[in-house]
């Protein structure tokens, strides 16, 4: 078995205490590549994706740390309009500072609690 790298192994060490505290509050997943930022809430016991927000086709578009404040946005007003109040945050392997920290600040002031 090929050794996994650094951000691997983040993103399982990240996961599995997240399994471990979540209860039964769904999961808000983050992911960042050089040009956009994604944001969607997973209902892990049903296996579905209960709300989503991106930088692809919205308001906001780029990378930079005001788009990213703005999926914030976003994905807790379609938490909102899908009942979801409560969420358990997954960083994923990134690092939380820059844009990830930007997001989690913007659904907090959004009105999701985490």
């Amino acid at each position: 078995m090929a050794k996994l790298s650094l951000f691997e192994r983040r993103r399982r060490r990240v996961r599995t205490a997240i399994k471990s505290r979540a209860g039964n509050r769904p999961r808000l997943s983050v992911h960042r590549t050089g040009k956009h930022i994604y944001a969607q809430i997973i209902d892990d016991a049903a296996g579905k994706t209960v709300a989503a927000a991106s930088t692809l086709g919205g308001k906001s578009s780029g990378a930079n740390v005001d788009a990213a404040a703005q999926v914030g946005k976003d994905i807790a007003a379609a938490a909102k309009k899908a009942g979801v109040s409560t969420v358990v945050f997954d960083r994923g392997g990134f690092l939380f500072h820059g844009r990830v920290k930007a997001l989690a600040d913007a659904a907090r002031e959004g009105g999701l609690e985490f």
